[in-house]
C-alpha cells in the first residue's frame, strides 16, 4: 500500500527523481521554503536533513512539516539515531504522521564530536536497521512492544547505503540487514566513481529494494573544493576538481560562469546516469545538490535523456 507519491512510484516502478533541502542554523526557512517551490516541478520529494556533520539546525520533523505545508513538496524526513532514545522515537514518529508527514529516512547520524556541540552525549539506543524496524512494527503491526496505537502511523521508510565503504562487503551485508528490516527504498551516497558503482549495485540488487543513487552536481569550484575536504567518506576525482577550477579561472562572465558549471554537470551525469540505467540498476536519483536549484531542469533532462 503506497501512503506517499514517492511511494506509489516506486510501488508502480517508476524512475523517481528526489532532491534535498538543507535548512540551516535559523527559525526562518523562507530560504528553503524557495528552493523547494524551485525544485518541486522536477522532483517527486525532497529530502529535509537532520543536522548534517553534527551542527545544530532548526528541527528536521518542523521543519519538513513547514517545507510541505508552503511550497507543496512531499518530503523525506531525515530522522537520526544519533540525538533521541527510542521511546522519543516513536512518539516523534508518531508526531510526523500527525503533521502529514508520509516518508521518513532512517539514518545513523554524524557523531556529535565532529559539529558545534561538541559536548552532547551521543544516544544510538537504535541503530539505523533497527529504526526501520520500528517503523515497520508501528506501521504494520500498528502496536510497539507488542502494545497497540490506537491510530497508527503510516510512513514508507528508508535507508542510506554507502559504495565508497572500505571494505564493500561490511557495508553490503549492513545493507542486507537494512532490506530484513523493512527499508522500502535506499538512497546512497555520493558516488562517482562509475566501475565502483556498478559493481556496488550490481551487489545490492539482490536485496529487491528500489535503490535511488545519491549524486552531487557541483555550482562552483569552491563547492567541488569544500566537498572534497570537509564531507566525510566522499571524494571528488581530481580531473572533475581541475575542470571545475580551470572554469572558475578561465570564465569570468558570472553568467557565463554559471552557464558553464551547469553544462560540465550534464556532460558528467548523462554517460554516468545512461549506463547505470542500461543495465538496469537504478529506479532513481537522489540529487542532493543544496542550494543549487537551478540544476534540475538539466537534470531532468539528463534522466529523460538516459531512458
Amino acid at each position: 500500500m503506497a501512503y506517499s507519491k514517492l511511494g506509489e512510484m516506486l510501488e508502480k516502478g517508476e524512475f523517481v527523481l528526489t532532491g534535498e533541502l538543507e535548512p540551516e542554523k535559523t527559525c526562518d526557512l523562507s530560504h528553503t521554503i524557495h528552493e523547494a517551490k524551485e525544485m518541486a516541478p522536477y522532483v517527486v520529494g525532497a529530502n529535509v536533513t537532520d543536522s548534517p556533520l553534527g551542527i545544530v539546525t532548526i528541527n528536521s520533523m518542523a521543519a519538513s512539516h513547514i517545507v510541505q505545508r508552503e511550497a507543496g513538496l512531499e518530503v523525506i524526513w531525515q530522522l537520526t539515531v544519533r540525538d533521541v532514545n527510542k521511546l522519543g522515537i516513536a512518539g516523534m514518529i508518531m508526531g510526523a504522521h500527525a503533521l502529514g508527514i508520509r516518508n521518513v529516512l532512517s539514518l545513523t547520524g554524524d557523531h556529535p564530536a565532529l559539529g558545534d556541540v561538541t559536548e552532547a552525549k551521543p544516544v544510538f539506543d537504535l541503530d539505523s536497521a533497527t529504526l526501520c524496524s520500528l517503523v515497520r512494527e508501528m506501521v504494520d503491526k500498528k502496536s510497539i512492544n507488542g502494545h497497540e496505537i490506537e491510530c497508527p502511523p503510516t510512513l514508507h521508510v528508508g535507508a542510506a547505503a554507502n559504495p565508497n565503504a572500505d571494505p564493500m562487503g561490511a557495508e553490503i551485508l549492513k545493507i542486507g540487514r537494512k532490506a530484513e528490516a523493512g527499508a522500502e527504498f535506499l538512497q546512497t551516497q555520493v558516488v562517482y566513481d562509475l566501475e565502483r558503482t556498478i559493481e556496488f549495485l550490481t551487489e545490492i540488487r539482490k536485496y529487491k529494494v528500489p535503490i535511488l543513487l545519491g549524486i552531487f552536481p557541483m555550482k562552483s569550484y569552491g563547492i567541488a573544493k569544500g566537498f572534497d575536504e570537509f564531507v566525510p567518506g566522499v571524494s571528488v576525482p581530481k580531473d572533475i576538481l581541475a575542470q571545475w577550477k580551470s572554469i572558475k579561472k578561465e570564465i569570468t562572465d558570472k553568467k557565463d560562469q554559471k552557464e558553464a558549471y551547469d553544462n560540465a554537470n550534464y556532460e558528467f551525469f548523462k554517460p554516468f546516469i545512461t549506463e547505470l540505467r542500461k543495465k538496469g540498476l537504478l529506479d532513481g536519483i537522489h540529487c542532493m545538490a543544496v542550494h543549487y536549484p537551478r540544476i534540475f531542469p538539466k537534470l531532468k533532462s539528463v534522466i529523460e535523456d538516459s531512458n
